[in-house]
């Protein structure tokens, strides 16, 4: 099941559809996130874009990890799309799953063209080292991505995210990360105090690497030399 990652237009954030439930992973210090997932995500919707068959099975590892892939575009790398999932996925038909969903299935954005192609940057995060948090503030920003379930005013159950870099990006402390967390994930009343002690929470830490088209052409050129 797919949610939505994060951090969005600068300061506007959309509501999201639920997520579900962490898998955790083993914890260990090596690295799982590579270039060339990245390059392999470029790769993946280039032959999408260009109705051409898929590409073949990469080398990188294919161990299970809940993943997020994140397009954005332009020299200031403005959002394009970002998508993932909590469930612990293989990650070779991972990021070949969500390399094409965040490009062209995010709703808050028209699908990524062809035009567009040449001017994006692509990121794969890894999700690790998951932790249930005592309270909403038992997370240091720029270390924690976090994951919220609360009740909205309604009643009804709600979950919400955002990676780590969001907070810091935003340039957002914990208390108005909380917030903002509550109204991507649909709650439209009043936040008091009482609302944020009512908190379930969640935290990770993420792997992460960017690669930009001209890493990736950089790349391709190198692999037929």
């Amino acid at each position: 099941m797919a949610t939505g990652c994060c951090g969005t237009k600068k300061q506007k954030l959309n509501n999201s559809s639920s997520v579900p439930s962490c898998n955790g992973t083993s914890v260990s210090n090596q690295m799982v996130a590579l270039p060339e997932m990245c390059f392999f995500c470029f790769d993946v919707l280039y032959c999408h874009l260009y109705n051409l068959a898929p590409p073949k099975t990469p080398s990188f590892s294919n161990d299970a990890y809940p993943l997020f892939v994140t397009w954005a575009i332009g020299k200031d790398k403005r959002l394009r799309g970002c998508i993932g999932t909590f469930n612990a996925m293989n990650l070779q038909s991972g990021l070949r799953e969500y390399a094409i969903t965040s490009a062209f299935k995010d709703s808050r954005f028209s699908p990524v063209t062809r035009d567009e192609f040449p001017k994006l940057s692509v990121s794969v995060s890894i999700l690790r080292h998951f932790e249930d948090g005592e309270d909403y503030l038992d997370w240091e920003v720029g270390v924690h991505g976090i994951r919220i379930e609360f009740i909205n005013e309604k009643g009804n159950k709600r979950t919400a995210t955002y990676l780590p870099e969001v907070a810091s990006e935003q340039g957002w402390d914990q208390l108005q990360t909380i917030d903002s967390l509550l109204r991507k994930g649909g709650y439209k009343a009043a936040i008091s105090n009482e609302v944020r002690r009512t908190i379930k929470l969640t935290r990770y830490q993420s792997e992460k690497i960017t690669v930009t088209y001209q890493d990736y052409m950089n790349h391709w050129n190198s692999q037929r030399c």
